[in-house]
């Protein structure tokens, strides 16, 4: 693949609240977690200290670079419930349909716009999570930086709505989990 992406190894997670994350999230054990475009897996590690090893995480990202780090991360960490592949979301997913609990979108989503790159990774989510399943998106507040990207391409949360509902999705919450971050979560609904 041997593509970077445009934010390829900076992470929103030490802006992050963790535990207003994990407390948003819910309980995770026994479900299955998809961490989309999870770059070098710091969201990935820690929603695999917050679930149980009945749980099931796929981490992708189309870093190799970052996928490879990763891997060695999980290995390190003794972590057997967590696969980390490498493919492009916005070109579809090898994850059978409807095979997902919830979908972690980090700070992803506002890059992926700006690519012209989002329908496909927002497709292939839809696709991905089963019918009541959870998108969970991190996003920046839609204020000047930095840190985080410039205010112009961050998402509001109503810019965001905008941009996953055509896919079947509804919002059900949106709440900050950092000073400058904030996540809304989705939740697929029946076709």
């Amino acid at each position: 693949m041997n593509e970077e992406p445009i934010a390829a190894g900076k992470s929103s997670f030490e802006l992050l609240d963790r535990q207003r994350l994990k407390d948003a999230l819910g309980p995770l054990e026994g479900l299955v977690i998809l961490d989309a475009a999870c770059g070098a897996g710091n969201y990935t590690l820690a929603l695999a200290r917050w679930t149980g090893l009945h749980s099931r995480i796929y981490a992708v990202d189309l870093w190799e670079k970052g996928i490879f780090d990763l891997r060695k991360r999980i290995e390190d960490a003794g972590f057997t419930h967590i696969q980390a592949l490498v493919a492009d979301l916005s070109q579809g997913t090898t994850l059978a349909p409807e095979s997902v609990d919830i979908c972690l979108a980090a700070t992803v989503l506002h890059d992926l716009a700006l690519e012209g790159k989002a329908e496909g990774m927002l497709q292939a989510l839809a696709r991905t999570l089963k019918p009541g399943g959870r998108l969970a998106v991190v996003e920046f507040e839609k204020v000047a930086g930095p840190p985080g990207p410039p205010e112009h391409i961050r998402l509001s949360p109503e810019e965001l709505t905008e941009m996953v509902r055509p896919f079947g999705f509804s919002l059900q919450e949106t709440r900050p989990v950092g000073e400058l971050l904030y996540l809304a979560v989705f939740s697929k609904q029946d076709q």
